[in-house]
């Protein structure tokens, strides 16, 4: 019974971490690492491994990243395969046990929001790049930023339990600034309740079911397939019939398909970020939403309230 407390005990101490000491935080994706420094506050240090700009799907895996992520003690990733085709690689090479799954420094974002756009039956690869857990670009609906704030706070608490009121103050000063500022970003986009709208990718479902627009398409043809001219024109024709109002699409995807539509259609094309940092606007998590509403409002031709 002795050793098998001292051992416990021991486990336990593994995971203390000295009091006056940040905690080293690595987060997959701007949105994850904006919230994680607002829970945070002084007592952690955070770094993005991805830039608000890139496709959070095709991350460059630069081998500094894995010296960044052999010396953290967390990592926030989205989950729902988001990383899949980067980071793994990266965290096994690492080498650092602190970080594994199933570990209280391995924070899994996807685990505490209810994702949007589970297939059903079998896939396979003439599908596209379909997430078999879901969409995993969830950090848009503001309400799963509380959620994910609450579990950074949960486990930096385990990590640094001398901070945990810190943590925890932190973590309701969040989820209340969400609370405030969504009733705000609703109200304002109430006259856009039910646009029909085309999106490049699957980036903006959960937006859209947030604020009640209705994506109608996705230029791709499947997820991260480029569109092909059969596609574009199947889409021109939809897009006539239904009325579709805008075109939604990230600053960092190719323009040509887009603009052939609008010019095809009418329809404006809407460029807004999907992540914190995709554009000079969107400098923290409350900032994007603020930035997304405001182009959105104004390419509608609408006036913020």
């Amino acid at each position: 019974m002795l050793l098998l407390t001292v051992l416990a005990g021991g486990f336990f101490m593994a995971w203390a971490h000295p009091s006056d000491a940040e905690l080293n935080v690595i987060a997959s994706t701007p949105d994850l690492a904006a919230i994680a420094r607002e829970v945070g506050g002084d007592r952690v240090d955070v770094t993005s491994l991805a830039k608000g700009t890139e496709d959070p799907h095709f991350v460059d895996p630069k081998p500094s990243f894995i010296r960044i992520l052999n010396q953290a003690d967390a990592l926030i990733e989205g989950g729902a395969d988001l990383e899949v085709g980067w980071l793994p690689p990266l965290v096994l090479n690492a080498r650092n046990p602190k970080i594994h799954l199933g570990q209280p420094g391995r924070i899994v974002a996807a685990e505490v929001v209810k994702l949007l756009e589970v297939p059903t039956g079998p896939i396979d690869r003439s599908m596209g790049d379909v997430h078999p857990f879901g969409n995993p670009h969830f950090t848009l609906d503001p309400l799963n930023g509380k959620l994910i704030a609450e579990r950074i706070k949960e486990r930096l608490c385990v990590l640094s339990a001398a901070d945990c009121p810190l943590f925890t103050t932190n973590a309701k000063r969040v989820e209340d600034k969400i609370d405030s500022r969504l009733a705000l970003w609703q109200k304002q986009m109430a006259p856009l309740r039910g646009t029909k709208v085309v999106t490049y990718h699957r980036s903006y479902s959960y937006l859209a079911e947030r604020f009640g627009l209705r994506v109608v398409n996705t230029i791709e043809p499947k997820p991260g397939i480029p569109p092909s001219a059969s596609h574009a024109r199947d889409l021109i024709t939809q897009m006539k019939a239904e009325g579709v109002q805008l075109i939604l699409m990230e600053p960092n995807r190719e323009r040509k398909t887009p603009a052939f539509l609008a010019q095809q259609t009418g329809v404006r094309v809407v460029m807004i970020p999907s992540m914190v940092g995709g554009s000079k606007e969107a400098g923290d998590y409350l900032a994007l939403f603020d930035h997304i509403v405001k182009t959105l409002l104004m390419d509608a031709g609408q006036q913020l309230p």
